[in-house]
């Protein structure tokens, strides 16, 4: 178990050509490899850097990278105009694409005792350990995983091994890692390298994937005091150590850590990024620790046209909507089509404010009707998007109109948090 390479600082702003030399060192740690398989994440990551790495790494390997499967987990798969915006001139026909309800090799079964210790006796079922078949069965003795560690509303911190077995995983392992987070509490977990979820997939990386040749390539990205995105690490590996690095420096850099709790918050979603609330609804996530009781969460979502991107699951958000833990553990155990996806179940109890404060959607594409189905205010965008005008607000407080607002321009970014709310989730 090794760390090949470890850069990065709180103030570090690594340069394309830092990243590219970095990796290129580490791979070169890593001895003569013949076939390699990268595992980059999806268009919605886009702001990870994954697309530049993935791209120096075929050209380190040149023809011995054979093959590039994004990590979709249940996204759609990309397009190839979305290949080309992240991945540049990589050749179109390197790019598989992940079938998550078929293409799926077993590794093993965490045992329902471990989840049961895990969820504190919420939960009791096995947890199958599944990846996409070419990880077993495409003859590579590299497979890189590439991604951006940041905190994360399902695990604590995204990356590592979730984008093994979440993002190449199978309906069944996606589902119940999703359930048991939900179920957990996303405030215990949120900004923690340290989660039941990420131990249920430790246990599946110690016990049933130490065959499969997986090097991580872990970025953190942040934005400096002139607003633009910069890498400010850079960690390879084929271990935990590499995480754990990557997530210490995010929490320092991708955390914003507020004295008060936030009264308004007006969160943008970029339309080229954000489609459906399954993705838009990082805005109720990430904000949630920052939140007054009694506040508002106000969206302005140009792109967002539908609220899964899987049909099924989109099906299930309009049924049952976004009503709070309590009414979806019931409308679990009552229902047979929401037992049957238990990732959607999640993502519904991570969607609600819990009657806390108030989510007020502005959507491109979505009606009056559809919007306040699912249990949201909805307001029009072109309006509200007149009154907190994005490219007139700076991120953090402004003052609008005699009011103050707290604006975040994409919460795929970061976590924000009152002290003393994340304090008492410890």
């Amino acid at each position: 178990m090794s760390l090949y390479l470890s850069v990065g600082s709180e103030t570090a702003e690594l340069s394309p050509a830092d990243l590219k030399r970095g990796l290129f060192e580490a791979l070169g740690a890593l001895g003569e490899r013949r076939k390699v398989l990268a595992l980059p994440p999806d268009i919605t990551r886009h702001h990870s850097r994954a697309g530049e790495l993935t791209r120096y790494a075929w050209q380190y390997y040149d023809q011995r990278l054979t093959d590039v499967l994004p990590a979709l987990g249940t996204h759609v798969p990309m397009t190839d105009a979305e290949i080309e915006v992240m991945f540049g001139e990589m050749p179109r026909d390197l790019f598989r694409v992940h079938d998550w309800r078929h293409g799926l090799v077993t590794l093993g079964e965490v045992p329902a005792e471990f989840i049961r210790r895990q969820s504190e006796g919420k939960l009791d079922f096995a947890w199958p350990a599944q990846v996409d078949r070419l990880l077993v069965e495409g003859g590579f003795d590299l497979i890189l995983s590439i991604g951006q560690v940041v905190p994360h509303e399902v695990i604590g911190m995204a990356n590592y091994n979730k984008n093994v077995f979440v993002g190449t995983g199978g309906v069944d392992g996606i589902n119940k890692s999703h359930y048991l987070g939900a179920v957990y509490g996303m405030e215990r977990m949120m900004g923690r390298a340290d989660t039941p979820v990420r131990r249920v997939l430790n246990y599946a990386s110690e016990n049933f994937a130490r065959h499969l040749p997986i090097v991580y390539v872990l970025s953190v990205v942040a934005k400096n005091d002139a607003g633009e995105l910069v890498t400010r690490g850079l960690f390879v590996g084929d271990d935990a150590e590499c995480f754990e690095k990557a997530s210490e420096l995010s929490l320092k850099v991708n955390f914003v850590m507020l004295d008060r709790p936030i009264r308004k918050a007006v969160v943008y979603l970029d339309p080229a990024e954000f489609k459906s609330t399954w993705l838009g609804n990082k805005s109720v996530y990430r904000t949630r620790m920052a939140l007054a009781d009694g506040g508002e969460l106000i969206v302005l979502a140009p792109g967002v046209k539908e609220f899964g991107e899987d049909p099924a699951i989109d099906k299930l958000i309009r049924k049952y909507g976004y009503v709070g833990t309590p009414a979806v553990l019931k409308a679990v155990q009552e229902n047979a089509d929401l037992a049957g996806n238990l990732s959607a179940a999640a993502h519904l109890i991570h969607g609600s404010s819990e009657g806390r404060f108030s989510i007020t959607y502005c959507p491109g594409h979505l009606t009056r009707e559809e919007v306040e189905g699912v249990n949201f205010r909805y307001a029009s965008l072109a309006e509200m998007s007149t009154r907190y005008d994005p490219a007139k607000l700076k991120d953090g407080y402004n003052t609008v109109a005699g009011e103050e607002i707290f604006y975040i321009p994409n919460p795929a970014l970061g976590l924000w948090a009152y002290r003393g709310r994340f304090e008492q989730s410890d």
